[in-house]
């Protein structure tokens, strides 16, 4: 088994895809006791409880049982925020990497410094390369180079944002994944292995395969017996049963099959989402409102397993979090398939251990897909909304950004 060290692990996200991939998480840090509680509960993991900054490099190499430089991989996912304050140590000074103000970026970076593994991998939101907001992007890759500077690495980062689907996970996430290697070796990021079914259709010799389904990852699981915190409420849980599989609340607007009770994207894209069994699911939130999807095409929120599923987490895992806390985890964390083709490309690349079995997580994919089951009529109390209604009047024309413009 290959040797990994992992930072920001929450319950497992990435380490599961490393760890079908043929490596060892040798330590865990996470500084949420629930996440830290339910990777206990599954894996046997060396686990750190705390602050990354409160946590020195030296004690996580002991808990590894590891030398600085004999970790084959680090991973972590530092969680996203503005990067203002990391950039005050980015001057040639490495050393305020041990600035007690640092933040998880700059632990992330202190650990690298530190423990001098041969790969690593950073995950962060897409949001992190965004054209004219890519401060953090650069911040990440100019202290690369002030490490290598200081301890004679050779880390030549390479970053790509990549939609998590168009590698086989039933789900569209995209996530940025900056990837280095310690001798300089340049790494190239996998091709991808799935497409749109419709964009296939149109070149018949593409070597990729259809889009895994939210059926390809659900087929198989029995509705549950327990409805206990499933059940959509509020004001506008009976209106979901009216909207078509793969649709939202568009469905009733004047643009759309269904009655008019919306402007035109006046809601977020996200409201009254409903899985198609058809297509990969939508990203799932870390904190949805009670109105904020996905949800099954049955109408109800999803399983702890369903959502396990949608991320392609290993099956068999347990959890003994509430709802939102449960949510919350999962809706962080990173699909564990697009961690296996990561460690495999990076296994391949920069460690000259391929793998020729195939991917452990990939959801096979399912011959006969169910009809979408019939549609209700509209409940009663939605009928005095029934009318013509103003569609958003475009970006940063709506009531509150003209508000925000105003202050």
């Amino acid at each position: 088994m290959l040797k990994a060290i992992s930072l920001f692990s929450g319950i497992g996200g990435l380490d599961f895809g490393f760890e079908a991939a043929g490596f060892e998480t040798r330590v865990a840090l996470e500084l949420d006791a629930t996440a830290c509680a339910t990777m206990r509960l599954n894996r046997d993991w060396a686990i750190l409880e705390g602050d990354i900054n409160s946590i020195s490099s030296e004690d996580i190499l002991s808990a590894a049982k590891l030398e600085p430089g004999e970790a084959d991989v680090l991973i972590g996912g530092p969680p996203c925020q503005p990067f203002s304050k990391s950039s005050y140590w980015v001057n040639g000074d490495s050393l305020r990497l041990d600035d007690p103000r640092a933040d998880t970026l700059t632990g992330y970076l202190r650990v690298l410094r530190d423990t001098r593994p041969k790969t690593f991998v950073l995950e962060n939101v897409a949001g992190l390369a965004f054209k004219n907001k890519d401060e953090g992007l650069r911040l990440i890759l100019e202290s690369i180079q002030i490490i290598n500077k200081e301890i004679g690495t050779n880390y030549v980062p390479r970053w790509k944002a990549l939609n998590c689907a168009d590698y086989g996970v039933p789900q569209r996430r995209e996530r940025v994944f900056i990837v280095g290697a310690r001798d300089g070796t340049e790494f190239n990021f996998p091709e991808p292995t799935h497409s749109d079914p419709e964009l296939l259709a149109e070149d018949l010799f593409s070597p990729r395969l259809p889009y895994s389904t939210a059926w390809d990852a659900l087929h198989d699981i029995p509705e549950p017996n327990d409805m206990s915190g499933l059940v959509v409420g509020g004001k506008w849980g009976d209106l979901l049963p009216t909207i078509p599989e793969g649709q939202n609340y568009l469905w009733h607007t004047n643009r759309n099959g269904g009655v008019p009770l919306f402007g035109w994207r006046t809601r977020y894209w996200s409201f009254l989402l409903k899985l198609s069994k058809r297509l990969p699911s939508w990203t799932i939130q870390a904190q949805p409102g009670s109105a904020i999807g996905p949800f099954h095409w049955n109408n109800r929120r999803l399983t702890f397993q369903e959502l396990c599923r949608l991320q392609t987490f290993p099956d068999g895992l347990k959890m003994l979090a509430g709802r939102t806390e449960m949510q919350r985890m999962l809706g962080n964390a990173v699909p564990s398939l697009m961690a296996e083709t990561l460690a495999r490309q990076i296994r391949a690349e920069l460690l000259g251990s391929p793998l020729k079995n195939p991917r452990l997580l990939l959801p096979k994919a399912q011959d006969h897909i169910p009809p979408p089951s019939p549609l209700a009529t509209l409940p009663k109390k939605y009928r005095s909304l029934i009318g013509d209604h103003d569609d958003h009047p475009g970006t940063g024309k709506g009531k509150q950004a003209i508000q925000r413009s105003t202050v």
